[in-house]
């Protein structure tokens, strides 16, 4: 999950216990000012006034605002990650297209119970440095997508374009309009998603399945 912050302001973990729980309410009232004002509403010296706390103390664990972003959307990710790690043992077996449906339903599911999760890895990029983080976060999800598929004995290719995570970033593009448009996944905008994702990787799933029998 480090791939996230490869590059980019990362928050400095505190030691000791007073310390990390400064850090957590930070995170915490990070997570509230964004439900309520969004990006365009959130800095560290609004974070500051809200918590009664320095400017400088907050620095000390988040050296700018996107250490506190990077922060919060490692975590959401982390959580998305999990449950799509548990879906092919709480529903075997699965063919390639189940997987690719009930991946696609599942972090739609996500997405809109967790309006943080909606605004850092579906929102638009606003920023060079929002703009890696999004490529970043498209890479971890297709990664994650490349190895559920590979312990269901598909491997897709990496070379000379990675497939999965170009699978992956026409989903998210689907996502992100529908929140642009509604402010959450609707049903239509979740099954286009789906579709789209199923027509780009049919003919490399086909591909691969014919030179195996082949072989």
């Amino acid at each position: 999950m480090n791939d996230l912050q490869a590059g980019l302001s990362a928050p400095r973990a505190p030691l000791q216990q007073r310390g990390q729980a400064r850090f957590e309410l930070v995170l915490e009232e990070a997570r509230k000012l964004l439900i309520e004002q969004g990006m365009a509403g959130f800095s560290i010296p609004v974070l500051a006034e809200r918590l009664g706390f320095t400017r400088a103390s907050i620095y000390n664990f988040f050296p700018t605002p996107y250490a506190v972003l990077n922060e919060l959307a490692r975590r959401e990710l982390q959580d998305m990650e999990q449950r799509l790690v548990a879906l092919p043992a709480a529903h075997p077996p699965m063919s390639w297209t189940e997987q690719v449906r009930l991946t696609v339903d599942t972090a739609a599911r996500f997405h809109n119970e967790r309006p943080v999760a909606r605004l850092l890895i579906l929102g638009g990029a606003q920023t060079d440095e929002s703009y890696r983080a999004q490529a970043m976060t498209i890479d971890h999800l297709g990664s994650l997508s490349q190895r559920l598929f590979a312990d269901a004995g598909i491997l897709l290719p990496r070379e000379p374009v990675d497939v999965m995570v170009l699978a992956v970033d026409l989903g998210t593009t689907c996502f992100r309009h529908s929140v642009l448009l509604h402010g959450h996944i609707t049903d239509a905008y979740r099954e286009e998603a789906t579709r789209a994702m199923l027509r780009y990787l049919t003919p490399y799933v086909r591909q691969l399945l014919l030179a195996r029998r082949r072989g």
